[in-house]
């Protein structure tokens, strides 16, 4: 049985660019119940989207496990459109609507959650056994999700918390069990 922790970023200060947006403080405080949330969980690995808030959400529990973090870029933040949208929440629904409508300059649901199931493969190839952190974002984390159940949709999405948690418990490429840490 291989256990991914798949761990949405704590709250973040807002910049316009992605790459660097820092968690706030009270997202670093969060940040440290995901550290005690995962200290019981025999934690093997960390990785992250190289997002730096996510990176920044996980970097308790690699220092506690004395892990490096591993960037993995497939676990990014679904792009939704390269413009600012003008209803943010009527967007997100339409693109759940429609898995392949693609805003100006953005990624489709389908094209988005493809991108991150391979880098979910990649990695229970990887550490096959192991107990792994993936420092992610809450989009493409419902969406990898959506893809081994469709339970897990946009509702599901709008009642995450940030920073939450979530393992998921795979045979092989098989999801066995999710359940909310």
């Amino acid at each position: 049985m291989t256990k991914l922790y798949l761990v949405r970023h704590a709250h973040s200060i807002y910049t316009p660019e992605e790459l660097t947006r820092p968690l706030s403080e009270k997202g670093r405080k969060d940040a440290l119940n995901v550290t005690e949330r995962l200290k019981e969980e025999g934690i093997d690995v960390i990785c992250s989207s190289p997002y730096k808030r996510a990176v920044e959400t996980v970097e308790g529990i690699a220092g506690h496990i004395n892990q490096e973090i591993t960037l993995v870029e497939e676990m990014r933040e679904r792009t939704l459109s390269s413009v600012p949208v003008e209803n943010f929440q009527e967007a997100i629904s339409s693109v759940w609507a429609d898995p392949s409508l693609t805003l100006e300059g953005g990624e489709s649901n389908l094209t988005a959650q493809k991108r991150g199931v391979e880098g979910i493969f990649k990695i229970l190839e990887e550490y096959t056994g192991k107990n792994v952190v993936i420092g992610t974002h809450g989009n493409i984390m419902v969406l990898i999700m959506n893809y081994f159940d469709a339970r897990y949709g946009v509702e599901f999405w709008r009642e995450l918390e940030m920073p939450d948690v979530y393992c998921l418990a795979f045979h092989d490429r098989n999801l066995e069990s999710v359940k909310r840490i």
